[in-house]
């Protein structure tokens, strides 16, 4: 049994003795120390079997939180696992190593989620997130934890929880929830990294990992086509490479002569036989198109990648990741290969391997 309270009264003054001063009535409930309250939401969190992870805002989101999704699966290993997220994530469950299930879902709170829902007839507004909220209340989820990136809030994930009726729901907050949320932290924004803040998120409730880098299952036949589609470009077996992927990044974004730079200095200071490959997301033809001109004599051109399994097993062959999108970023953090930014090589803060 769960205890109901933790709330510990002062006892009733009793009629002091001959000479003592009356003691002081205490009116309210004693403090509980914070170690107190961090063991009580680790107990309730302990007594869970099915937990729903929610992480809507696409692929490179869901990548950066997997390491958090281990730290659940490592703490409780006998709960069940199933992950809440946009449409595109369902290319990921190959290569989930923590997660039992996937369900996709449109959140009109995002904005690819809002694009595809609009797209809808005005009749059928609201169906998807009331379909959504019945699957959800007859699965029957005991917990769920709510990884939302710092930009957005997590309260639209939280009314819904709270309508399916999961009554344990943990996410970061920057104003307190009310009845929202069962467990909620406070953001801090000294966290810039997605994959720490969601780790921190976790060990709210008493839930670690001792290796917290971002995981990423690698499948065996997208390593064998990758392996082909290299030598076909022209490298040599066993042949190391520096992979570029231009386009994206958003804030960070770099024109492609950055990058072709970028792999310039690398290939100087190494000055041995490593190869340039050139890729991109499909999506991202234009950029590559940009920098195959600004490196005509040093680079091999792959076709786009065709799932993030590929660019998974491309990236975990890699000697360094140039790259400003956070799908490759993270994916290199997932394969244990050095990243770095444009920028960060041509000022050589990078670890040469």
């Amino acid at each position: 049994m769960i205890a109901t309270s933790l709330e510990q009264r002062a006892r009733p003054p009793g009629p002091p003795e001959l000479g003592e001063a009356p003691a002081l009535a205490i009116d309210g409930p004693l403090p509980i120390d914070a170690h107190t309250l961090a063991e009580e939401r680790h107990r309730r969190w302990c007594n869970v079997r099915r937990v729903l992870l929610v992480r809507l805002d696409g692929l490179a989101g869901v990548l950066a939180s997997t390491a958090s999704f281990a730290a659940v699966h490592e703490t409780m290993p006998w709960t069940q696992l199933t992950l809440l997220a946009a449409p595109e994530a369902l290319a990921m469950r190959p290569h989930l190593q923590a997660v039992d299930d996937v369900i996709t879902f449109n959140a009109p709170w995002t904005a690819h989620g809002a694009a595809a829902l609009g797209a809808e007839p005005p009749t059928m507004r609201g169906d998807a997130e009331m379909h959504l909220m019945r699957r959800l209340r007859r699965s029957h989820f005991d917990a769920a934890v709510l990884f939302s990136p710092s930009s957005q809030s997590a309260l639209p994930a939280a009314l819904l929880c709270r309508m399916a009726g999961i009554p344990l729901t943990l996410a970061h907050v920057r104003e307190p929830a009310h009845g929202l949320l069962s467990d909620e932290l406070l953001d801090d924004d000294g966290i810039h990294d997605d994959t720490r803040r969601q780790l921190a998120l976790v060990a709210h409730v008493g839930m670690h990992t001792a290796d917290e880098r971002p995981r990423l299952r690698l499948l065996p036949k997208d390593s064998h086509h990758m392996r082909n589609a290299l030598q076909q470009a022209g490298l040599g077996f066993g042949q190391r490479y520096v992979l570029v992927c231009p386009g994206g990044g958003g804030a960070r974004h770099c024109p492609p002569a950055a990058f072709a730079a970028a792999a310039e200095v690398l290939l100087d200071a190494w000055a041995d036989d490593t190869a340039v490959v050139l890729c991109a997301t499909p999506g991202e033809e234009a950029a590559l198109a940009e920098l195959r001109t600004a490196m005509p004599a040093r680079g091999q051109v792959l076709p786009p990648v065709a799932s993030i399994g590929e660019l998974a097993a491309l990236a975990a062959g890699a000697r360094v990741v140039v790259a400003t999108d956070d799908l490759p970023l993270t994916i290199a953090a997932a394969a244990r290969v050095p990243a770095v930014l444009p920028g960060d090589a041509l000022r050589r803060d990078v670890t040469l391997v």
